[in-house]
Order: structure tokens, then sequence, then C-alpha cells
């Protein structure tokens, strides 16, 4: 079922990613350990510039409660500035009422505006017919970098909460906030939008285009500042995209090296965070045990998805689903024409295990177990890469579950990274543990049983229709933001209730995993003794993943059983 081009591709990527982790990971640990690095006469003029704008102090150190009130508030404060963005974009410079024909309703606004600024960008507008430049860029481009370098900060806070004893302090978020700006997320997006403008990206505040067709019509061809959103939408794990076909557009992503590149862009800063995380706590082979684990379950998935949609659907006895120099096989409705199965899956996968609902080809038209692949990537819980600083905290609260777990076993106390796992440690746990299912089932089970839930099934219902709903609330929680296209979200119902998942998803996690870090760096180092755990070995790499998978399947075989798998016992696709 593999052609020699997929497979290239998948193992190019996979060494890629593992070959950078280490530098990377390198880099980000010296960038907030305040360490020298190459950007430091061009960044720190500018971090001491904003600190005297704005009067932060940047020796002072943030306790938990802080930290925690500093990311909630400017989350909220960016999703007020945005709101009142798209609310006035009318009367804001670029703005062209001749193409931008689709109004922004209280409700869509609101959703839009807590979609960017959690890092979902669920989109339930098309782009080119509803947006501004001015939106684009000042409003939406800008909440990318300053949501992800958010995320980013409480990642580190994370690690650096875990790496610490009798300690009552995580850092500061501004200078963490700030750091992530200037030393991340700006040079990573100049540079990767030069590398988008190469290929053809445009990057430009011109007029739409109006052209004849050869058959005689007009046709009005959106352009403007693309390159910059596109990059940063990915770099910052944020997803969405300036069009409404998103990266199957020829604009968004022209080439196949522009969507290996995309791709590359969304899982380095996760990747490379799993090193940042094993050098900081001193423990650096832990660091790897995740990232084997993440590659591990992201190689599955890869395999699986490819599998199913070169595979088909088995009812179609007749058709030859082979990939070949003259076709390009399996299921190929809704996919990347370009690119193939091959470029159609590892953007679905990649996309999927992160927060970055960027996509080529639509969900809606995988098979019915290639679909589930993505839908499970997303139930593992950011897990798999993830955003940036909730993939890492998320593989660590899944190996706390499963220290608990083996403790349990031996009847001793669990203990990860030398700190004791006690009760007000489990209780921050079980908290985090229990905010997915606990939102994302209620949420699809209202939205099956009332008019205003079911009256969003536009094209589909029964099964597939049932996995649309599921997905999207899933997609939201995880703060990835790709949906069914069968699903018509852009409605009162559906755009207050996947906000509320958007922001449990973003807040209802980071809090009890701050918490968590803050109880662990106020105890003290335990010496490791013949009883203890070794938690980076390959036994507990194996328990992890296990964990991981048993989780899942307790909190979401049902919903799952209902959905793709009904389906594909039925119709076979």
């Amino acid at each position: 079922m593999f052609n020699l081009y997929a497979a290239a591709q998948y193992g190019l990527f996979i060494v890629i990613v593992t070959v950078l982790v280490r530098p990377l990971g390198r880099y980000l640990e010296r960038v907030f350990a305040k360490k020298r690095t190459a950007l430091d006469r061009f960044c720190l003029p500018v971090e001491s510039l904003i600190y005297r704008i704005t009067a932060v102090d940047p020796t002072a150190e943030m306790t938990f409660a802080k930290y925690a009130t500093c990311f909630v508030f400017f989350g909220l404060f960016c999703t007020l500035l945005l709101y009142a963005i798209l609310r006035l974009q009318r009367f804001l410079p670029w703005f062209f009422p001749n193409y931008q024909i689709a109004p922004l309703t209280p409700d869509l606004a609101l959703n839009t505006a807590i979609s960017f600024s959690t890092t979902t960008t669920w989109q339930a507008y098309a782009g080119e017919s509803t947006m501004s430049y001015f939106s684009q860029m000042v409003g939406l481009c800008a909440q990318n970098f300053l949501a992800g370098a958010a995320g980013l900060a409480v990642g580190i806070a994370f690690i650096r909460g875990l790496s610490r004893q009798l300690s009552d302090t995580l850092g500061n978020f501004w200078v963490d906030l700030v750091r992530g700006l200037l030393w991340v997320l700006l040079p990573g997006a100049l540079i990767g939008a030069l590398l988008l403008v190469w290929q053809g990206v445009p990057m430009n505040f011109h007029y739409y285009a109006v052209v004849s067709t050869v058959e005689g019509p007009k046709q009005v061809i959106a352009q403007g500042p693309v390159a910059a959103l596109e990059i940063i939408k990915n770099l910052g794990t944020n997803g969405g995209g300036f069009f409404n076909a998103n990266g199957a557009h020829p604009y968004e992503n022209p080439t196949p090296f522009s969507n290996f590149l995309e791709m590359l862009a969304i899982v380095l800063l996760p990747a490379a965070l799993t090193n940042t995380f094993g050098r900081m706590v001193g423990q650096p082979r832990q660091g790897w045990l995740f990232y084997w684990v993440m590659l591990l379950l992201f190689a599955c998935g890869l395999l699986f998805a490819h599998y199913f949609e070169q595979r088909g659907n088995p009812h179609f006895a007749n058709v030859d689903f082979r990939n070949n120099r003259v076709q390009s096989g399996g299921n190929m409705e809704g996919k990347e024409v370009r690119f193939g199965i091959a470029g159609s899956t590892l953007t679905a996968v990649v996309t999927s295990n992160t927060a970055t609902g960027s996509i080529n080809a639509m969900p809606d038209s995988f098979t019915s177990l290639g679909g589930m692949v993505l839908l499970v990537n997303m139930l593992l819980g950011e897990v798999v890469f993830g955003g940036l600083g909730s993939g890492l905290y998320s593989m660590v609260m899944a190996a706390a579950i499963a220290v608990f777990l083996a403790g349990l076993m031996v009847g001793r106390t669990p203990e990860y990274l030398g700190k004791k796992i006690g009760p007000c440690e489990n209780k921050m746990i079980m908290l985090y543990a229990l905010a997915a299912p606990l939102a994302v089932l209620p949420l699809t089970a209202i939205a099956v049983s009332t008019k205003a839930g079911l009256s969003g099934l536009t094209t589909n219902g029964g099964p597939h229709g049932f996995t649309g709903i599921l997905f999207a609330y899933t997609s939201c929680f995880a703060n990835n933001g790709q949906s069914f296209g069968g699903l018509s979200v852009n409605t009162p119902f559906y755009n207050l209730t996947t906000a509320m998942a958007m922001m449990v998803g973003r807040f209802g996690l980071a809090i009890p995993a701050l918490a968590l870090a803050a109880l662990f760096g106020r105890q003290r180092n335990t010496p490791s003794s013949s009883g203890t755990l070794p938690t980076h070995s390959f036994i507990f790499g194996l328990l992890l993943t296990a964990c991981l998978i048993i989780m899942v399947a307790l909190s979401y075989l049902p919903a799952l059983a209902l959905g793709p798998v009904l389906e594909r016992l039925r119709f076979g696709s």
C-alpha cells in the first residue's frame, strides 16, 4: 500500500524532526534561563524597552496564583481587543465592502475572538469574504503571536516548577511571554515567511483581482498578506487560514516543499520542548523518553491513516486503489490532488496531533477509520507533540498517572522526578484528566439531542453526522480548530457552545498544570532508592503508552462505537 514517495516523505519528516530536537531544545532552554544566545544583541535592547514602557520588573518572581491570573487576564484582554477589531472592521483600514460581504454577527465575532486568543483558530467563516486585511493582520495574525507565546510561557513555567525545590514561585509570566515572542516566534516567523514567499505565497496589500475566465464570466481572486499569517499559524500551533480552503488553497500552500515546510513548522518547537524539559529538570533521559513515546504514537497514527485512505472503500471491489504512475489511488475524495494521499495524510496526522487545525484535505472526506485516527489523535489530549507548552505538560500529566498506577501495584507512595505525588497533587492530576470527557461528551450529547444542534447537520446524518459533532467539540477542546465540513457551525448554538469548549481546553488544563508544578516546586527532592520506579526506562515508556491508550478507551470507546466504528460496520467506507 505504500509507495516510495510516501515512505520517503514520512521517513524524511521523522528524521529531520529527530535531528533538530536537541539543538532547538538547547536553544529554548538557554532563552528562558537567560543564558547567552546569538540573538541577544538584537533582542535585549527591545526587551528592555518593553519593560520600561510597561513598567514590568523582570526580576520579580510570581507565585502560582499570580502567574495563572496573569495568563487568564491576558487571554481575556486579547479576546476583548480582537472582538472590538472584528466588530469595527468596517470602519478600519483595508476593508473592501465589495468583497468582504459576509457579516460578522456578535456571536460569530465572539467565537472567533475566543478561538484565536486560545490558539484554537476555529473558523466558522470564509476568510476572504469575511475578514479585512486589517482584521487578518492586526487582529488574527497578532493574536497568533500573542496566544502562542502565552502558551509557551505556561509550558516553560510548568517545567520550571518541576525543576525547583523548596520554592514558591514559577517565574515571571511577562518575561516568559516577551522572551518567547522576541527570541522564538518572531525570528522563526520571519525566516519561515521569507521561505514561503520564495515558494509563491503572496505577501501584499493589493485589492482583490477581478479577471475574466476562459468561459467568459468574471472571477474574483483574493490575495493579501498571506505569508505573514500562514507561517505563524503553524509555528505558534494555532491553525486556521487566510482563505476558506485553508492549506488546500494554492496561495497558502503552493508546492510540495511549502507543505512539508509548514508541517515542520508545526512540530519542531513542541518536539524540542521535550529536550528542554530534560535539560531543565536535570534528567535528559526523561525528555528523550517523552519524545520517543510521542514519535511512536505519531508513527502509528501515520501508518494507520495512510493505510485506511490508500485502501479506500472495500465495497468498491472493481476499483483499483493501488498507487501507480497513472493514478493516485486510494480515497482521493476531498484530498489535495497536488500532493496525493501521502501529503494529505502527513498534514492530517500532524495537525490532529497538535493544536493546529491547518488542513489541506477535508477530514469529513476521510474514510470512517481514517477519520477516527484523526479523532483519536485529539482525544489523546495533545500528548503527541501538542501545542506550544500544552503538549509537554499533557505528557507529564499522563506520566504522573502512570507513576501513580505503578505505585499502587507495588504498594509505594508514587514519586516523579524525586517528588512525592500526594493527595493534593493527585487532585490536580485528576482535574486535568477529567476535564476533557466532562466537557466534550456532555456538549456532544446536548448537540445530538436538541433541534439547535441537529440543525447543523446540513449534508450528513447517522453515525457520520454524530462523528462530525463529536469531532467538532473534541477539536475545540483540544484547541485544534479543524472540523468536518458537513457540519454547519455558524449558528448561535454552535458559536457559543464551541467557545465554551475552547475556554475549558485552554484554561481548564493550564491552571491545574501550573498548580501541580507549584506543588512540586515546594517539595524537597527525594534521593532515588532501590524501590524508586525508573521513569526513563523502556518499561516505563511502554507503561506510559498503554496508560494513554487505556484512558482514551475508557473515556470515549462508547462514543467512537456510535460514530466511526458503526459507520464502518454499516457502510464499509
